[in-house]
């Protein structure tokens, strides 16, 4: 113990005596090793706050409007725009075995919703009770849609928290009478916030059963087309087999409507999936990249290291031939200057984990943009900095280690 604080004594006393070389090398890996667990940091808060956004859409959600039909051997005349019905619903339910659940929707955006207080023009949507199960919608006062809303028809409506702020400010809302477009609906319940800062899209929609709007509402501009939907929303049964259950999906929308199901382009979708586990392979590369970056900085700060234990060795010349005549081993030597090496490394490193982890503490306390979290220390990259560290002080120190402890006592004796 008296062994180590006299070398850790002198670890500290030779830093000292080269006080702007010590500090430029330290400050080398310090700024390495925290510039790579900060943009890491970033990294990951951006992608829980992506993941979140996709969470928020629902589990597995992918979506299908109507498209545009091919042409059939060269004839123009048969490129033809068509809509989705309620029959496309009927038949993905029953013919896609892949097919977990489904939800036509029929979508409004010109249906005026007025209180006893206010006025919002949000978008109306008409949907089947299951539609809660599919997309994200956490109930907040009240109750969700049912069967019998939807079989009987009734006129009854759930809010989204900026649409049930809008008609109803600082007011209760449940049990309370909006009038869309001039017909009377009650409030039966509201949906809790979700999203994050202004994008308040999905917060100002408002919800009726499929019948019911159906009825009053039904698609407008759609021709002469029987039971129209404004879009298609269904789950796979697995993540895993989201492409072949899209594939069912094609084949029937393509037989219903009259055209090849092997062409992408007709099918105007998107698959929440995919692009989720796009961005996902974005940030393992991303995070692959910082992490190849700070290996190279911590490598060069090793160098650094190394060189400066190299001129500590030189500097010392005499005092490592006194010590050896007086009886120091090259055990001892060898030990003394490793020691150093890894000291100065490992102090290094943790004062730059240090300094991230408080920086990053201090960012979380300020209000992120949408779509992104805090930054948070990453446990995995931190043990990684650690572990490079370990190597890059073991090499820092192996090398100028030896060198000391293979000067001969009288050679260095001499040395002026």
């Amino acid at each position: 113990m008296r062994l180590l604080l006299e070398i850790f004594g002198q670890t500290l006393r030779t830093l000292w005596a080269h006080k702007l070389r010590s500090f430029l090398t330290m400050f080398g890996i310090a700024w390495g090793v925290g510039s790579l667990l900060l943009l890491v940091g970033l990294g990951e808060g951006f992608r829980s706050g992506n993941r979140k956004q996709f969470n928020e859409l629902g589990e597995d959600v992918m979506f299908v409007w109507g498209g545009k039909a091919p042409a059939l051997n060269g004839s123009f005349t048969s490129m033809r725009w068509y809509r989705l019905t309620y029959k496309d619903y009927e038949d993905v339910l029953a013919s896609c075995p892949d097919i977990r659940a489904a939800n036509p929707v029929i979508s409004r955006g010109d249906i005026r919703a007025v209180s006893e207080f206010f006025q919002s023009s949000g978008q109306l949507n008409g949907v089947l009770p299951n539609y809660d199960k599919i997309r994200y919608l956490p109930v907040g006062d009240g109750r969700w849609l049912n069967q019998l809303d939807n079989d009987q028809k009734r006129a009854v409506v759930v809010l989204g928290d900026e649409a049930r702020r809008l008609l109803f400010p600082g007011r209760p809302s449940i049990g309370s009478v909006i009038l869309l477009n001039g017909i009377r609906f009650q409030v039966v319940g509201t949906v809790k916030r979700v999203g994050h800062g202004n994008n308040n899209d999905i917060n100002l929609r408002i919800f009726i059963p499929f019948n019911t709007m159906h009825q009053y509402f039904p698609p407008i501009n759609v021709g002469e087309v029987d039971d129209p939907i404004s879009f298609l929303v269904y789950q796979p049964r697995l993540r895993e087999i989201h492409e072949t259950a899209k594939l069912q999906v094609h084949k029937v929308i393509a037989r219903n409507h009259g055209f090849p199901y092997d062409t992408p382009d007709a099918f105007d979708e998107w698959d929440s999936i995919r692009t989720a586990d796009q961005v996902g392979k974005i940030f393992d590369a991303m995070n692959m990249f910082l992490g190849s970056v700070g290996l190279v900085t911590l490598s060069l700060g090793a160098i650094g290291i190394i060189n400066i234990m190299l001129v500590a060795v030189a500097d010392r010349t005499r005092e490592i031939g006194l010590r050896k005549a007086l009886g120091a081993t090259n055990r001892s030597i060898m030990f003394q200057f490793f020691t150093e090496g890894a000291f100065l490394t490992l102090l290094s490193g943790g004062i730059g984990i240090g300094g991230a982890a408080g920086f990053m503490a201090a960012l979380s306390r300020l209000p992120s943009p949408p779509g992104w979290d805090p930054p948070t220390l990453v446990p995995s990259s931190a043990i990684l900095a650690l572990c490079s560290l370990t190597v890059a002080g073991v090499a820092a120190g192996l090398y100028p280690a030896r060198q000391a402890a293979a000067l001969e006592p009288v050679d260095a004796l001499r040395k002026e």
